[in-house]
């Protein structure tokens, strides 16, 4: 999951499509998100790295030179729905990944 998030942070520091801004404040979020992960793993591996392998997606859609809004609006719901059911014991990790859904979807406008 680690290295996923290695990945993506290494496509947002090479998308071209990003502004300086978008960049640092994604690339701030996938700060936390590695965090938040590596705590969610230790009592749900498959659910961590359910969130990672969305959020590998929706970078992905985002950060394309030609962009397909409904590919990058599922990848987006699917990154949100990842984390349902955690606020509860994760709020924090549900916080990141809706800030990073929101600021995705709305590079993709």
């Amino acid at each position: 999951m680690k290295d996923t998030i290695s990945k993506i942070e290494e496509r947002i520091r090479g998308a071209g499509a990003l502004n300086e801004e978008n960049r640092a404040e994604l690339l701030q979020l996938l700060g936390e998100l590695k965090s938040q992960i590596g705590t969610l793993s230790e009592t749900n591996r498959e659910q961590a790295q359910s969130i990672a392998g969305f959020t590998e997606v929706s970078a992905h859609e985002a950060t394309r030179e030609e962009k397909n809004a409904k590919s990058l609006k599922h990848s987006t719901l699917g990154l949100e729905s990842s984390v349902h059911n955690l606020e509860g014991s994760h709020p924090q990790l549900v916080a990141v990944v809706n800030r990073i859904a929101t600021l995705l979807a709305n590079m993709g406008i």
